[in-house]
């Protein structure tokens, strides 16, 4: 009789343990919930909006051809820069007060003002381009948050930061510190609405009707 039992009871606690093991493994097997997945519920979310002008393929690509032009750009003002300073070094061969350095001289003055006049407007036209690229970018991920926050009966977007802080860096620091959110509970919809982007945007690349028709407040 005490085998029997004793049998039975470490069967028991086998089976046990056998059961305690394949829950635990069938937890653990559970997919991770999505970033977003309490946003609907809340109906409260945030974005990273950094991180998707980062990885936003089109946002780079365009900023890929502004860089791309640049470069080409620098050859040609280095190219006119050399040809100033042979200039200038051609003019020390004559004496101040002779005709061919007050030519060589009045040359150099237009090439030098042409040069700066040339390189200013290149400046300014690239700082134009590039803030219209910003511009552009973030009206696209303005409309994206807006037409997914109404597919997904969302009240709320609030922009934030995902970044790991560097705890070698003050202003790192200061900048977690004053994040406006400190926690939050799978609302992140930043890669919702990064792969939205990738795709095309919200249809129609704009905000929704009715969040054309709010007016803002004074």
């Amino acid at each position: 009789m005490r085998t029997s039992l004793g049998f039975a009871l470490f069967t028991a606690a086998i089976v046990s343990i056998l059961s305690s093991s394949l829950d635990t493994s069938a937890v653990a097997q559970q997919p991770a919930a999505s970033p977003s997945a309490n946003a609907s519920r809340f109906g409260i979310a945030v974005v990273d909006v950094n991180y998707i002008f980062k990885n936003y393929s089109q946002f780079k690509s365009a900023m890929e051809g502004i860089k791309s032009d640049i470069q080409q750009a620098e050859v040609s003002l280095k190219t006119a820069r050399e040809a100033i300073q042979a200039k200038e070094e051609q003019a020390k061969n004559y004496k101040p007060s002779s005709p061919e350095f007050k030519e060589l001289d009045e040359d150099l003055a237009r090439q030098k003002a042409d040069f700066n006049i040339k390189a200013g407007r290149t400046r300014k036209d690239f700082q134009e381009r590039e803030a219209k690229v910003y511009y552009q970018t973030y009206l696209q991920v303005s409309s994206t948050v807006q037409y997914y926050a109404q597919q997904n009966s969302i009240g709320l977007v609030l922009k934030f930061n995902g970044d790991k802080i560097n705890p070698d860096r003050p202003d790192a620091i200061l900048k977690a510190i004053n994040k406006p959110v400190v926690s939050q509970n799978n609302i992140d919809i930043t890669p919702d609405i990064l792969a939205l982007l990738n795709r095309g945007g919200s249809p129609g690349g704009a905000a929704p009707a009715a969040s054309r028709a709010v007016q803002p407040r004074h």
